[in-house]
């Protein structure tokens, strides 16, 4: 309308101004000056055409502003206008920093996998790569003598950020001498500003835990300060300008722009924003260029003054476009066959497709773009497709004809949180289901209402109808955590328990006739180990605890698998002679738990039990690391009985309502067998996806995606309050931000900032349907510190990793006496080519992951040619360096009497490292438990066990030492070692060994994640906005650890350049503590007692 008015203008002058009577002077710079105002508004509007997209990581440099949209770097005036694109690369780039010059971009981008330094010409132009490290780099800023500097953990054997410098004319790399350092910029007079400890990655609002960003200053030579004192939240993204450290913070409850001095004082905040963050800024004579909400905005110091940049993008919006999905097998969620097996209803990225398992179209229920459908299933008799829609705003049950035709109507309109998969009734009258809230309900398809049956919220697993639909078998936990089965009448309302609670019961299935439940249950005690004596402490390991059992229903129903004997003819002829009456379930409930028969079969690892009238059907595992799971078939006799096999490597397998045939899945395979008693035939059974795909439109898929969050979040968050947060209007408020979106991960950061809200830990947006290359070669490690020497034409080994030498297999490659590689070698050459020809020595081990490599070395005037094998990455190398020199300092240090563990995570392969590090020390005076840096996992109580174990009798025989009961309890003194990166279980580990006594914690508050989770809340391109789920709290009734961290015994920080040059004065404190503790209670074994004289008359 504005274009169309100006225009309109513009032609009325031109006709008629030789008829305007321009008789003064005055009249004519009056139309003339109108005519400038009319071009220049005509110029502002043009400029502001094109796309409104969603603004990142923005630089500023003079009157130019780069910024990230679409996954692309962009360039445009400080007054805004029309972008302009810089990069088209399908990898994002992100960061981008102008050189002092102007001249020169720096980025970080993905091409090749690791996220590098890339730079390249501000007006666009070849690219050049600098860093090829295997780790992540990022971009900070330019030093004033232009260097780049960036941020990574390639050079630190701790994983924790440092900042690096590259010089792009002599091609070195200098660490800065910090051991933990981010965000860092560098003044005129060579003063580093810097945060630490780095950006933890979750989304929490207001977070005050111990790893909320400070930030501090370095001269380059005495230790750094903290400027940031006063505030334990987050102040971050440090910029210098005249004196002053300009940088983010959330001081007033929302990431606003403040000041402070160079020495921490004299605080001013600039931007007073009320509803967004600032998120990421710049600044460069005098302007700060930010990131808030969608937008930019420019804030000019001097005159306070801050507004949003009118940009836009000429942009054909390629990631917005209609596109096909080419392998849509990869998202599949649940695959359900019809009663005949005839076709399969498919389940995948929130769309319903039914699939001819031989011959036929594909039907495809899509047309509701935007919508997002789970667990689609067949009804009881083909004819439609049940499923749950979010197309209301909540799950709902609705239905389809399974030919494609028609539109889906309602079953259910009374959705509130998540429901899952149902299952019908025979007669297609009822639908069994449960919700994530652990009910379990049946609905009545014709009203639409469904009742709730279980008894509890502890768990719900299979359900089963009965033949008759008069009956629903399903399992649900009881309060000591066993699985129990139970059974409920449809008709009376009535339930009971089939099994007791003292052993798991679970998959109860009814016999076609009506006669029986057949159930598996863990109640074969077989274990491995034989007893909890030798090295180690060897546990049980349970194995093939599955048993198979039946329940007749009616007393004095006779076993199909009793062995045969007289009276069995009378049976069969009752048998015979009811076969074909319709099948009424009659259940005489007094007495059933005592009419448990076990089958005779060897006990297994059993699981997925399902049955027809001739056979039943289970998935058995192999025993061992990495056991295949194989599907089984007994046929239902009391002759011959045993498990045959079926089918090998089976992820899982369903048998059609009609028991005639088998689907079965091997991973993203499926197969559609005859449900026979012995071999199933594969090789002509597999069901063909050629050709199936599907379009997605990008933008109703992601605010389909955006809602699906919102409401996992509301039903997954552990409290029902969302944390007092107006979770509705939190909705509302970052809605219009998702029709700003171009990408994937531009929605990812959208959701984080919504759940980020709730202010919880473990909160994060990642993955989905991210635009890849698909590249990922990697840079090969040599397991050395290397540094660019020209002046002796190579790279010059400065440090060769160690790691513990009983573990060779762990060992750098060059860490090998054949060789004899030492440290001050030079690299000349890597498999001929002059090593100085390239960048890094990285670009000459690209790809080169355990293969050979010929590298050529000069020791002074001599030079050789040796055969290495680079292993694929460095990190755990450098890591067991750190981790096996932290133990040779305590053992020097204690003359062997203190011990030293460190865990880096607390998962299953920890276990193993507790195992390996733990049992050589159990006798020692001390013990160090190092979880800093520990990632978490879930092993703190396993860990906890072993440490509350004590000591209270002695053994002693003719000769040896005394050991003691209980076998490979520690009896000395410990301390614990945390960090503000301590994470999750390993803040769980230092709080229980504080709460129960064990020994001194020392260190600083660690991170303060304390809300349990689980990764179950996918979206439906396999995204994940993850929701903290289960709440911690003590025994004093308050909640732990959550937001604010575990506070240890001792305060005691690392000081940044002081760890760098080599001190640990946590590890140092914990090594004086001990000493000290054992020298006054060193806890030596009792005395061995003088042996009686029990001496008779001799």
């Amino acid at each position: 309308m504005i274009l169309k008015t100006i225009v309109f203008f513009l032609i009325f002058i031109s006709k008629n101004l030789n008829n305007l009577k321009m008789n003064t002077k005055f009249k004519f710079e009056k139309i003339f000056l109108l005519s400038i105002v009319i071009l220049f508004t005509l110029k502002s509007y043009l400029n502001a055409q094109g796309f409104k997209g969603y603004y990142q990581y923005p630089d500023i440099h003079k009157n130019t502003i780069v910024f990230t949209a679409e996954g692309d770097i962009w360039k445009v005036d400080i007054k805004g206008g029309l972008a302009q694109r810089l990069t088209t690369h399908p990898e994002e780039e992100r960061y981008a920093n102008i050189s002092p010059d102007g001249k020169t971009l720096a980025y970080s981008a993905s091409y090749e996998g690791p996220t590098e330094i890339y730079t390249m010409p501000i007006n666009g132009g070849i690219t050049t790569r600098w860093t090829y490290e295997s780790e992540s780099s990022t971009v900070t800023n330019w030093s004033p003598d232009n260097k780049i500097i960036y941020q990574t953990q390639a050079y630190n054997k701790l994983p924790d950020e440092q900042l690096v410098t590259i010089d792009l004319v002599s091609k070195v790399k200098t660490v800065v001498p910090l051991y933990q350092a981010s965000e860092g910029v560098q003044n005129s007079d060579g003063t580093w500003i810097f945060i630490r400890p780095a950006d933890h990655g979750d989304a929490a609002k207001r977070y005050v835990g111990g790893t909320a960003r400070q930030i501090w200053k370095f001269d380059g030579e005495n230790e750094a300060i903290k400027l940031t004192k006063d505030y334990d939240g987050e102040s971050h993204k440090p910029m210098w300008y005249n004196g002053r450290v300009y940088f983010i913070t959330d001081r007033d409850g929302i990431m606003n722009i403040w000041s402070m001095d160079s020495n921490g004082n004299d605080l001013k905040q600039h931007t007073k924003h009320n509803n967004y963050d600032v998120r990421y800024a710049n600044i460069d004579n005098g302007n700060i260029v930010y990131q808030h909400g969608a937008d930019l905005w420019l804030l000019n110091i001097s005159s306070g003054n801050y507004d949003k940049l009118n940009i836009s993008l000429a942009s054909d919006l390629d990631q917005l476009r209609e596109k096909w999905d080419e392998n849509p097998s990869r998202y599949i969620t649940s695959v359900n066959p019809d009663p005949k097996g005839e076709k399969i209803a498919i389940t995948a990225r929130g769309r319903v497709f039914v699939v001819p398992i031989k011959s036929g179209r594909i039907i495809s229920f899509t047309e509701q773009n935007g919508v997002r459908y789970r667990d689609a299933f067949f009804s009881h008799d083909g004819e439609n497709i049940i499923t749950l829609s979010d197309q209301s705003g909540e799950f709902e049950f609705v239905k389809f004809n399974s030919n494609g035709e028609g539109v889906h109507s309602n079953i259910t309109n009374d959705g509130n949180i998540l429901r899952y998969q149902g299952i019908p009734s025979p007669d297609g009258k009822w639908i069994a289901y449960d919700d994530l809230e652990s009910n379990m309900y049946i609905l009545n398809i014709e009203s639409g209402l469904s009742k709730k049956i279980s008894t509890n919220n502890e768990g719900i697993w299979d359900f089963s109808w009965s033949p008759d639909s008069k009956w629903l078998a399903f399992v649900q936990t009881a309060l000591n955590s066993m699985s129990q089965i139970k059974i409920y009448n449809i008709k009376d309302e009535s339930i009971f328990d089939l099994t007791t609670d003292r052993a798991n019961s679970f998959n109860p299935k009814w016999s076609p006739d009506g006669k029986f439940i057949y159930f598996l249950s863990d109640r074969s005690f077989t274990t491995l180990v034989g007893s909890p004596w030798g090295t180690r402490q060897p546990e049980p390991y349970w194995d093939a605890s599955e048993k198979l059992y039946h329940i007749n229903l009616k007393k004095g129903i006779r076993s199909p698998f009793r062995e045969s004997d007289e009276m069995m003819e009378k049976d069969d002829e009752k048998k015979t002679k009811n076969k074909k009456d319709k099948v009424t379930v009659s259940i005489d409930i007094e007495g059933i738990q005592s009419r448990i028969e076990e089958l005779p079969i060897p006990a297994g690892n059993y699981s997925n039990l399902d049955m027809n009238d001739k056979s039943i059907y289970l998935i058995s595992r192999e025993t061992g690391i990495n056991a295949n799971s194989n599907l089984k078939v007994l046929s239902i006799s009391n002759e011959n009985i045993k498990l045959k096999d079926m089918a090998s490597d089976v992820s899982s397998f369903q048998l059609t309502k009609d028991g005639k045939n088998i689907l079965i899945r091997k991973g993203r395979t499926y197969y559609m067998v005859k449900a026979g008693s012995g071999k199933a035939n594969l090789t002509e059974s597999r069901i063909n996806f050629s050709g199936w795909k599907f379009s997605i439109d990008p933008r109703k898929d992601w605010k389909q995606i955006y809602k699906d969050a919102w409401r996992m979040e509301r039903d997954y968050f552990y409290d029902k309050n969302m944390h007092g947060v107006n979770w509705d209007k939190m909705y509302d408020k970052y809605l219009p931000l998702v029709d700003r979106v171009t990408t994937r991960n531009e929605l990812n950061d959208v959701i984080s900032r919504l759940i980020g809200e709730l202010s919880a830990l473990h909160t994060a947006a990642r993955g989905g349907d991210l635009r890849s290359d698909n590249k990922n070669i990697q840079v090969a490690s040599l397991g050395a510190e290397t540094t660019r020497d020209e002046n002796n034409g190579g790279y010059r080994i400065d440090y060769i990793y160690k790691v513990d030498p009983d573990y060779p297999d762990r060992k750098s490659v060059l860490d090998d006496p054949y060789l004899d590689v030492r440290e001050g070698d030079i690299i000349t050459k890597v498999n001929g080519r002059n090593a100085l020809n390239s960048i890094d020595i990285g670009e000459l081990i690209r790809n080169q992951a355990n293969k050979q490599v010929r590298l050529t070395l000069k020791r002074g005037n001599k030079t050789k040619d040796i055969i290495v094998k680079p292993k694929a990455n460095e990190l755990w190398l450098r890591y067991e360096d750190w981790e096996y020199n932290n133990r040779l300092k305590v053992d020097k240090a204690s003359n062997n009497e203190i011990g030293y563990i460190h865990l880096y995570a607390m998962g299953s392969a920890n276990i193993s490292q507790f195992y390996r590090e733990f049992y050589p020390a159990f006798n020692r005076k001390g013990l160090i438990i190092d979880v800093r840096y520990n990632w978490g996992g879930n092993i703190d109580s396993f860990i906890l066990s072993k440490l509350i174990r004590t000591d209270w009798m002695y053994w002693k025989g003719r000769s040896g030492e005394p050991y003691w009961n209980m076998p490979y309890s520690f009896r000395g003194h410990i301390v614990v070692l945390v960090n503000e990166n301590t994470y999750s279980d390993g803040e769980a580990l230092a709080e229980g060994f504080k709460q129960l006594g064990l020994g001194t914690t020392i260190g600083m508050r660690t991170w303060g994640g304390q809300i349990w989770l689980n990764s179950s809340n996918r979206q439906s391109d396999g995204g994940l906005a993850r929701a903290p789920m289960i709440g911690v709290y003590g025994k004093d009734g308050e909640w732990l650890i959550e937001g604010r961290g575990f506070e240890p015994d001792i305060i005691l920080d690392n000081l940044p350049h002081e760890t760098y040059m080599g001190k640990d004065a946590q590890l140092d404190a914990a090594i004086q503590l001990l000493k000290k503790q054992i020298s006054d209670d060193p806890r030596d074994v009792p005395k061995v007692p003088n042996y009686p004289n029990k001496s008779f008359n001799n």
